[in-house]
């Protein structure tokens, strides 16, 4: 009796037997759990300065493999494609960086109008993110800067590239863009941090940045509206050294003007956004 013997490729034949979709979320949480949890290793285990440096070289690698560099070459092509290697135009780019800025102030307005209406749980918020073991001012905003350039890059590319790019492509921007804001909001609301009021903001967020990879055609403006966000996340609202949240709910004081002009810079910051996106869509001239 012989023994049976698998045939070579027989489950890289089962991984393409999958439905695209499937196969797209499994991608996207595995290239964003590898990448992005390399800076906390770093900085748990190595002084500030000499992880930050490596981290830098690491997400450098990070994107010049995303881009389609390295091994392997039989994936290069569609790795190429996730991450959406498309030239932008300078009028793209001024569109591009505006809509970047726009959804960080949408995010964070909307942030600031949650906690008007309910007081600001700013234990929960810095439960994990606690960084009096870092010696410095200066070395706290450079881990600041890091972990926000380290959460754009890592989330942009495993979400709104190896994620969200092949469903569009097979059932269409709108699955897409909702499929991936799905799992980017289940993420993020593991952590500490998470409640009712913060789940639609965390998903609305996902949904902006899957409009603004889509609209773009490129991750990069998503990266620099992700990092602006998360700079003042990190900053403000998670670690504090930026500053404490202390404006009472209105229940307490009532419409009063700073309630009205976040009320404002929401509506602004969020029609821009969709302004400049919509922008990005139209052709480019040759």
């Amino acid at each position: 009796m012989t023994t049976p013997v698998s045939k070579p490729g027989h489950s890289f034949t089962f991984w393409t037997k999958l439905p695209t979709a499937l196969r797209a979320v499994v991608t996207g949480l595995v290239v964003f759990a590898v990448s992005a949890n390399v800076w906390l290793l770093l900085l748990l285990n190595l002084n500030t300065a000499l992880a930050a440096a490596l981290e830098v070289v690491f997400l450098g690698l990070v994107i010049w493999w995303s881009h389609g560099g390295g091994p392997p070459k039989a994936a290069q092509v569609f790795r190429e494609k996730v991450f959406r290697r498309t030239r932008l135009t300078s009028a793209q780019w001024i569109w591009g960086i505006i809509a970047a800025v726009c959804f960080a102030a949408t995010v964070h307005s909307s942030i600031v109008l949650l906690f008007r209406f309910m007081p600001y749980p700013a234990a929960a918020f810095r439960r994990d993110y606690d960084l009096s073991f870092i010696p410095s001012e200066g070395l706290r905003w450079l881990v600041v800067a890091i972990s926000a350039a380290s959460a754009a890059i890592c989330e942009e590319i495993g979400f709104r590239g190896f994620m969200q790019q092949p469903i569009e492509g097979r059932d269409g921007v709108s699955t897409a863009i909702f499929t991936s804001s799905f799992f980017f909001m289940l993420l993020h609301l593991s952590k500490a941090w998470s409640s009712l009021g913060m789940a639609p903001i965390v998903f609305g967020a996902g949904i902006l940045l899957g409009l603004l990879a889509s609209s773009s055609e490129s991750l990069i403006p998503g990266i620099i509206g992700h990092f602006v966000m998360d700079v003042g996340l990190f900053a403000y609202w998670w670690t504090g050294i930026a500053g404490t949240f202390s404006t009472r709910p209105i229940s307490q004081t009532g419409m009063d003007g700073p309630f009205l002009i976040a009320c404002c810079a929401f509506a602004i910051s969020l029609s821009s956004a969709l302004v400049a996106m919509a922008r990005l869509r139209k052709p480019r001239h040759r």
